[in-house]
């Protein structure tokens, strides 16, 4: 029997990821897709270095969040919850209306944050994403590129 050498696996911690910024024009695209795009980057799976215990992902900024596309009747059946904290106080809003409204980046925000992991390292990697409602965003001096295959 040959003698091989076998490469250790190499686990990256947070601290040696070079992260890039992305941004993503979300009009005229269906929120599912786009929201599993954005997850993807924001866990690193893009990546070869990717480590599952560790937040390796990218910065994604979102533009144009209001102009997303829902398939089938979402817009009029897709109900949203929140909640006050006090007894009886949970609201509702189905998503034409969320849509309309002056939180519209929600409605992308909670699609993103349905697919990353709940504990402490998905909400490490959902602060890492930027959904504006309107065409522009404050995140120009990062020199973001456009995020490929969305």
């Amino acid at each position: 029997m040959p003698n091989r050498a076998f490469a250790a696996t190499k686990s990256v911690s947070s601290d040696e990821v070079d992260r890039q910024w992305y941004v993503v024009d979300a009009e005229d695209l269906v929120l599912g897709r786009l929201a599993t795009r954005i997850a993807t980057v924001l866990r690193g799976k893009h990546k070869p270095s990717f480590t599952p215990h560790s937040d390796t992902g990218d910065h994604v900024i979102v533009v144009n969040a209001e102009k997303v596309q829902l398939t089938g009747r979402k817009r009029e059946q897709k109900t949203y919850y929140r909640h006050s904290g006090y007894v009886g106080g949970i609201k509702s809003i189905n998503a034409d209306r969320l849509l309309a409204s002056a939180h519209s980046d929600r409605v992308v925000r909670n699609a993103v944050r349905g697919m990353l992991p709940k504990n402490s390292l998905g909400r490490q990697m959902l602060s890492k994403l930027r959904v504006y409602a309107g065409p522009d965003h404050p995140h120009a001096s990062q020199k973001p590129e456009e995020l490929p295959n969305v």
